[in-house]
């Protein structure tokens, strides 16, 4: 068999625990920003390849090449916040203790979104933004800002069930080519269904405020005053509160928790 069986991957996904709370600060502080970087660049071509295409095939080809940057986090090596989302599974064998799971959380929470930010100072230097790019990037930074705390929860839970079991999928491959497709669908469907990810999110709305200080995109987004108001820093916490609560309990409750009861005997026993 060329690829790893649900109980299998259920034994990665703790021993990965283990190996992800053993990161030094340094270390857990340059993969994380790694991890936010690869994500930020995969929302930045997200955005150059989609901002002058139509409806559904707009959505699709946003999916299928935002899944570049989470094949970069996994197959590269970093440390992205939402996959590691799954960790408490480790907790739950007994194998990695939740506290450090948290502490490792919290560092690379903080270094994906400085990842984010060194991508969006990069970005914002080229110049490659003007014109039509940017204005994309102004729309979807105000909509994001403009969701309701409920709405922006619930997306966020559908879109980390999917990128943890896009990082689960991958585990189950023992090839470069398997990893590359059983993360593709996956980010694929929470992409192009509209999902939230806090991640993502942390170049989306930096680089909006940014460019939302540029008169010409501005004037050309035609940005409603609703939208206006919301794009500001108090804006970018409010979106991210509710997508990376959200993200938690969708890495959280359906990968982790219902994978432990699914396996609960024979991962204890091999414990």
């Amino acid at each position: 068999m060329n690829y790893k069986s649900p109980l299998e991957m259920a034994k990665m996904a703790c021993a990965a625990s283990q190996t992800k709370t053993s990161w030094n600060h340094r270390q857990i502080l340059l993969l994380g920003i790694l991890g936010g970087a690869y994500i930020s660049l995969g929302g930045w071509l997200m955005t150059c390849v989609t901002y002058d295409l139509p409806g559904g095939i707009a959505k699709f080809m946003a999916g299928a090449v935002f899944s570049v940057g989470l094949m970069l986090v996994v197959i590269g090596g970093a440390e992205l916040f939402t996959g590691n989302c799954m960790m408490p599974l480790g907790a739950l064998v007994g194998c990695t203790p939740m506290k450090k799971i948290f502490i490792a959380w919290t560092w690379v929470y903080f270094a994906n979104f400085l990842g984010g930010l060194i991508v969006v100072f990069l970005l914002y230097n080229t110049g490659l933004w003007e014109g039509p790019i940017g204005v994309k990037t102004l729309h979807i930074a105000a909509a994001k800002m403009s969701l309701p705390f409920g709405q922006a929860f619930f997306r966020g839970i559908l879109c980390n069930w999917l990128v943890t079991i896009a990082v689960w999928l991958s585990m189950a491959s023992t090839d470069v080519t398997g990893k590359i497709w059983a993360i593709f669908f996956p980010i694929m469907a929470f992409v192009a269904s509209g999902f939230e990810h806090c991640v993502a999110n942390m170049y989306f709305l930096p680089m909006g405020l940014l460019l939302k200080r540029v008169p010409s995109l501005l004037q050309a987004a035609q940005l409603s005053d609703a939208q206006l108001q919301v794009m500001n820093l108090g804006g970018l916490v409010k979106n991210l509160i509710p997508v990376t609560l959200g993200n938690i309990v969708g890495g959280v409750l359906f990968i982790a928790v219902f994978y432990f009861f699914i396996f609960k005997e024979k991962l204890l026993a091999s414990d």
